[in-house]
């Protein structure tokens, strides 16, 4: 009688794992088909996005631009003068000392967590058997009076001090449009690490057949964007380390 408890309980709980992770899936496609097609998504080579953020009662314009093969700068515009403040090549991750305003390169340790992160293009939910990485419906959960559908994302873990460390995020899926609007993780190190962090994602907007979230926001600082270009020609000088500059 034991045996076939057991022998019960083990197909059990194999049927709800089952059951789990289709789940997911099926709620991570209807997203994809909600937002232009999983197809369109993968022709996707570059996105330029403009906008303002607002950190520390300060209103910044900026320009983010982020490519397919991992390529990416932010610039922005402080008392009028414009700037790149950080960006990556595909081998150096570099930005600028906030205290010298000088370009200063990121260490190892930094750079090798970046060109982990070139994985998660243009979504880490996008082909993600194939990058390594798992997903988990952990349930549902009802965030500021939405119902939503809580997924747990595995990346491939991140270094920080020497340290290997999990690298997991939790989205929460709008249960009606299948779109994130909370994206939670943990903050690795700092003062502040061991605490979470939790970005909001609305006004979702259609651009050339894709729909991108206009506004997002978290307790240190929000971002509004005003205009989002997809696939864009850009001069490889917008991401390399400002030599003797």
């Amino acid at each position: 009688m034991n045996a076939l408890k057991s022998i019960t309980v083990a197909l059990v709980l194999a049927i709800s794992t089952s059951f789990y992770a289709q789940t997911a899936d099926e709620i991570v496609n209807n997203y994809f088909e909600n937002t232009g097609g999983k197809e369109n998504w993968e022709k996707l080579e570059g996105i330029t996005m403009k906008g303002v953020m607002k950190m520390q009662g300060m209103e910044i314009p900026f320009e983010q631009v982020m490519m397919k093969d991992g390529r990416q700068s932010t610039t922005i515009e402080l008392q009028g003068n414009k700037m790149i403040w950080a960006a990556y090549d595909g081998k150096v991750s570099w930005s600028r000392n906030q205290q010298t305003m000088e370009a200063e390169k990121s260490d190892n340790e930094a750079t090798e967590n970046m060109k982990k992160q070139m994985k998660d293009w243009p979504s880490p939910f996008l082909n993600y058997k194939e990058k390594g990485y798992a997903i988990e419906l952990i349930g549902n959960e009802t965030v500021d009076g939405t119902d939503t559908f809580k997924i747990k994302v595995t990346k491939d873990p991140i270094t920080v001090n020497g340290e290997s460390q999990p690298n997991i995020s939790h989205y929460y899926f709008d249960t009606e449009n299948f779109v994130p609007i909370i994206i939670e993780e943990e903050i690795q190190e700092g003062p502040m690490k061991g605490q979470k962090i939790k970005m909001s994602i609305s006004d979702y907007q259609e651009v050339e057949g894709l729909y991108f979230p206009f506004s997002q926001s978290s307790q240190f600082q929000s971002m509004d964007f005003k205009e989002f270009n997809l696939n864009p020609e850009v001069e490889t000088t917008l991401f390399a380390f400002p030599e003797g500059k």
